[in-house]
């Protein structure tokens, strides 16, 4: 017969078996929903040099160092290439800022947006006197539009196209930035598109030149229906000199949008530090935005990214607010490990205790059966043989329990038995002898 000892390592595997079995199923299935460490080094497409998506990336960059993250930084030709940067499926550009209206959903299926950074308005700037209103007064200019891949030159298409201009219908120049600039202002075009916000450099030289003009959209909300990637913002009159009135009329112009585009896969702790930075960087005032109004979750094409519409709906994650962005990212992630173990051992810390007592107790209590037997048959007459049974019977029961041994817990029931035991033989010892 099994010792006590060996029955008590039984139930322990027994129990223990099953809970270890059931803890493993909870961290494997922990282990499938739990995301991976963020990553400390990001890719960011950025822009042309010196321009204003390459200043963002700095101040990007300078955000995401101060959590520990680096930001690498890859100049690129424009929005165009940034959007096919990050599509790429063999690419390392994990995210960029992307004009409105550039790529789609169906196009490049593997990019989601963070949200609209900024507006990005069209500045139009022609050279000599005549106020020029409307797009159809250029054809038959030389016009520099941007140079291929840089969200100037596809918005220009996309402008020139609405009013039914060909393309060679006006002079195309593929400059815009700087060198347009130049080129604008030596002559070598009439007009120049470009796209860069009204704190920029180029803007400042162009607007305050008494020899170019820039274009007004009195139909822009027209534009706004068959372009609706589009806003229409207004340049109010002598915002950039009050004094001498610069400009010298309100001017309503055409604006793209600026997005935060990532791809899909992007760690979520990432894309929620970007869009803190997105908040501290783009939302101040601005010439046509009120503090605030930067990030926006619009979708202007381009899905909001599920982290995205958490970060709007309820603002920075609780834990990121209070600790260093490393540290709550783990603790993030402990959590969502410790809820399965936690939802594991809590009914079994309850369960556990109750089967173990009822296991001991059951070898000690299953004696008591035969020891009301044999006192019940005590109380008339018993044969000497049956007698003599009864007594190896019980002499069996004594010899087995006094091998037990017990925990600690469960020792004065063991005692009781063994008095019980003591009961039944002095009343087997008194009992009347009959005849066979």
């Amino acid at each position: 017969m099994r010792s006590f000892r060996e029955l008590q390592r039984r139930d322990l595997l027994l129990i223990g078996l099953p809970t270890l079995l059931l803890l493993a199923g909870g961290l494997w299935l922990a282990a499938k929903f739990i995301e991976p460490a963020p990553p400390r080094h990001v890719v960011m497409a950025t822009g042309v040099a010196g321009g204003g998506y390459a200043e963002f990336g700095v101040r990007y960059a300078q955000v995401l160092a101060r959590h520990g993250v680096t930001l690498r930084l890859r100049e690129t030709e424009g929005a165009v290439e940034n959007a096919r940067l990050l599509a790429a499926e063999s690419g390392d550009v994990d995210v960029a800022l992307v004009q409105s209206g550039i790529g789609s959903p169906e196009t490049m299926p593997g990019l989601v947006s963070l949200g609209s950074v900024s507006y990005e308005p069209l500045w139009i700037f022609c050279r000599g006197r005549q106020k020029l209103d409307d797009l159809p007064q250029l054809r038959g200019r030389r016009v520099a539009i941007g140079p291929p891949g840089s969200g100037t030159h596809e918005l220009s298409l996309s402008l020139l196209a609405a009013n039914d201009i060909a393309a060679d219908a006006v002079v195309a120049v593929h400059a815009t930035g700087i060198d347009g600039a130049e080129i604008l202002l030596r002559g070598v075009v009439d007009c120049l598109f470009a796209i860069a916000p009204p704190e920029a450099g180029l803007v400042k030289a162009l607007v305050y030149s008494p020899d170019l003009s820039l274009m007004h959209f009195p139909h822009a909300d027209a534009y706004l229906r068959q372009l609706p990637y589009l806003t229409k913002v207004r340049l109010p009159t002598g915002v950039f000199d009050l004094v001498h009135r610069t400009p010298p009329r309100d001017i309503d112009m055409l604006a793209a949008t600026a997005e935060l585009m990532v791809r899909k896969d992007l760690h979520p702790a990432i894309q929620m530090l970007l869009l803190q930075a997105a908040t501290e960087i783009h939302g101040t005032n601005g010439l046509f935005h009120r503090k605030g109004e930067f990030p926006a979750g619009r979708q202007l094409g381009f899905p909001i990214s599920s982290s995205a519409e958490r970060y709007y709906r309820s603002g920075t994650p609780f834990l990121q607010r209070y600790l260093p962005f490393w540290l709550a990212s783990l603790v993030d992630r402990a959590i969502v490990f410790l809820i399965p173990l936690v939802a594991v051992l809590f009914p079994l810390s309850r369960l556990i205790p109750p089967i173990y007592r009822w296991r001991v107790r059951s070898r000690i209590y299953r004696w008591y059966g035969e020891l009301m037997f044999i006192e019940n048959e005590t109380r008339s007459s018993i044969t000497a043989g049956e007698k003599r049974d009864f007594t190896e019977r019980l002499d069996t029961i004594e010899a087995t329990v006094n091998a037990q041994h017990p925990p600690l817990a469960y020792a004065d029931q063991l005692y009781a038995l063994r008095q019980h035991i003591d009961f039944v033989r002095e009343k087997l010892a008194k009992a009347n002898i009959g005849h066979d």
